[in-house]
């Protein structure tokens, strides 16, 4: 699955990006955040990444910049959530942050998820983490009112998590203009 937004393209990983998206990941401060990486990411890591199979309706993708040569500055995705429904996850390269890149990816996200079928999505971000928070309602998410817990493999601990939740559209035709139409799960 391939997507371009305004400014970036969303592709599959490769082999052969290994070592770029190690740069681009491995910093303690991005670790901290994800529930799934692990802290020191190596080459190793992302080489193992890049080969897991992956459900054709769950992409996990790597962002790129094509003005910059097809850069990686991040990922996004869907993984499994809620038994109802997928979460979304996103990241971002530290020396990318505040450029709009995880709203962009999100909402471009949210329309191949629409495409693909899904219903209803959900969102969580670690509480020391608002500006994620910023990102899933910029996206449209909205809070359900929980705080849940995750498992940071970055800091070897369980952490307290807002809970977000996003009702698509039944409209299969994907985004207009760039984003899409949805309704706010409560």
């Amino acid at each position: 699955m391939f997507h371009r937004s305004e400014r970036l393209f969303l592709r599959p990983p490769w082999p052969e990006d290994a070592a770029q998206l190690t740069r681009a990941i491995a910093h303690e401060p991005v670790a901290r955040m994800l529930a799934r990486l692990p802290w020191p990411y190596t080459q190793a890591d992302a080489e193992i990444w890049i080969a897991l199979d992956r459900d054709p309706m769950l992409p996990g993708l790597l962002l790129t910049v094509p003005e910059e040569g097809g850069r990686i500055v991040g990922g996004v995705g869907l993984q499994p959530g809620p038994a109802d429904a997928p979460e979304v996850g996103y990241w971002i390269a530290p020396d990318c942050w505040g450029r709009g890149y995880a709203t962009e990816a999100l909402r471009a996200l949210l329309g191949m998820a629409q495409r693909l079928g899904h219903r209803r999505l959900y969102g969580r971000h670690a509480m020391d983490n608002p500006a994620s928070g910023r990102v899933l309602v910029k996206a449209g998410f909205r809070p359900t009112g929980k705080i849940g817990r995750f498992r940071s493999l970055g800091r070897g601990e369980s952490v307290p998590a807002p809970e977000y939740a996003l009702e698509l559209g039944d409209d299969q035709s994907g985004p207009k203009g760039g984003d899409a139409e949805y309704r706010v799960a409560a």
